[in-house]
Formats: structure tokens, C-alpha cells, sequence
């Protein structure tokens, strides 16, 4: 079981932090990632985390949004900065054992999605 949250509203240039627990696994041999789908779009990858450190961003949100992981607490979060309107959202998070893709359907696992509104 995955549960994303930290979603909300926020003004444009704002900051928001996500948080995806995991519950009956452990994240430390997974690749998590973070999918975001808008009203009327398809959805997109954000970010993925593989378990050995690697992290590959969505051209989109390189540079404002950072993954990072405790796999203490089995916790993975990102932190979004410098919020655009084109961030509106809801954001997923999704694992799956071994290397990250960014292919959605490459993910067996997935949180129940939390809203992020940015305010122009």
C-alpha cells in the first residue's frame, strides 16, 4: 500500500512537499516514482528514485522539484519549489522492484494520488 500526500493550494512560485508512505514493503530494493495527471491530459512523469540513488527528473520540473528517500521510515518525498500553474495536478506516486523507468506501466504499485493547485 502506497499513500501520497502533502498536496494543496499555493500560489504561483510557491513551494509544496509530497510524502509517499509505504505500508506492508519496504522501499529500500524499489524504484519510486512520482506520475502527475492534469484535468483533460494524459499522465506524465515526474520523477523517478531507484533504490540505488539514481534519479532521473522530467525535463519540465528539473531544477525546482527534488526526490529524496528514508528508507528508515520508508518515506519518500519530493519538494517542490518555484510552483508554475502548469504544475496543477494530481500527483502519484507509483513503485516497483528494481530499476526506475519513466513509463507508467512499467508500475505494479500506486498511492491513491494527492491534488496540487497552483494559483496564478
Amino acid at each position: 500500500q502506497l499513500q501520497a500526500s502533502g498536496g494543496g493550494l499555493v500560489q504561483a512560485g510557491g513551494s509544496l512537499r509530497l510524502s509517499c508512505a509505504a505500508s506492508g514493503r519496504s522501499f529500500s530494493s524499489y524504484a519510486v516514482s512520482w506520475f502527475r495527471q492534469a484535468p483533460g491530459k494524459e499522465r506524465e512523469f515526474v520523477v523517478y528514485n531507484a533504490w540505488n540513488g539514481n534519479t532521473v527528473y522530467a525535463a519540465s520540473v528539473k531544477g525546482r522539484f527534488t526526490v529524496s528517500r528514508d528508507n528508515a521510515k520508508n518515506t519518500v518525498s519530493l519538494q517542490m519549489n518555484s510552483l508554475k500553474p502548469e504544475d496543477t495536478a494530481v500527483y502519484y506516486c507509483a513503485a516497483r522492484q528494481a530499476f526506475g523507468t519513466s513509463d507508467s506501466h512499467d508500475y505494479a504499485y500506486w498511492g491513491q494520488g494527492t491534488l496540487v493547485t497552483v494559483s496564478s
